[in-house]
């Protein structure tokens, strides 16, 4: 931030832009709105804001089955007794296990690699879930309710990152005699499942093909 932005504004407003302005897609206008808005703000909204923004990085952690963002351990959909737990659908990231749980149509449960695989960027299988993926299969008491898995669903982003990874851990849940299945290509290549319709993903669910 400029020097004439910070000799126009209290200390404690410039430190409130900068923090907004670290935030990803927020530019430094967008960030000066934020500051303001929370300015205008009555003492008790911004202190249910602080809050909530406290409570996120306390309480919320990784379910110690599936790696899904929760606020209890194992989550609400390991720990759901309706749920096949036989069948699980690996997701790259938490919030596409939302889009997926949006269709209504998966009754299985769930595993978050929490990326994908991107030598070029240095990530690879260490730097992802593949080990806690593995351990599943391996031992069913490392699984939802001590099942074993039957199936595995690779629901990775039809996109050069995601075929290499879904590649990757076909090879690997094959050796461990479990079936593995890949959602159908209802999904477009190139694009994110984040942003997929509900009808789209129910399709690319109901029609996944053995791999």
């Amino acid at each position: 931030m400029n020097e004439d932005i910070r000799s126009a504004y209290p200390e404690s407003v410039v430190r409130l832009i900068e923090e907004f302005n670290r935030l990803p897609g927020i530019g430094r206008r967008s960030a000066e709105r934020l500051a303001f808005h929370v300015l205008k703000s009555t003492r008790e909204e911004a202190k249910r804001f602080a809050t909530a923004i406290e409570d996120v990085k306390r309480l919320v952690k990784h379910c110690e089955v599936c790696w899904n963002l929760t606020d209890e351990s194992p989550c609400r959909v390991c720990g759901d007794e309706r749920r096949d737990a036989s069948t699980v659908l690996v997701v790259e990231q938490p919030r596409d296990l939302i889009a997926l749980e949006q269709t209504a149509m998966f009754r299985g449960i769930y595993h978050v690699l929490l990326g994908r695989l991107d030598p070029l960027d240095g990530v690879g299988p260490e730097s992802l879930t593949v080990a806690a993926l593995l351990d599943r299969l391996d031992d069913p008491a490392r699984n939802a309710r001590g099942i074993a898995v039957t199936e595995v669903i690779l629901g990775l982003n039809p996109d050069l990152e995601g075929d290499g990874t879904a590649l990757h851990l076909a090879d690997l849940v094959a050796k461990r005699g479990v079936r593995v299945s890949r959602l159908a290509r209802g999904l477009p290549t190139g694009s994110q499942i984040e942003f997929a319709s509900r009808a789209m993903l129910a399709d690319a669910i109901a029609e996944r093909k053995s791999m």
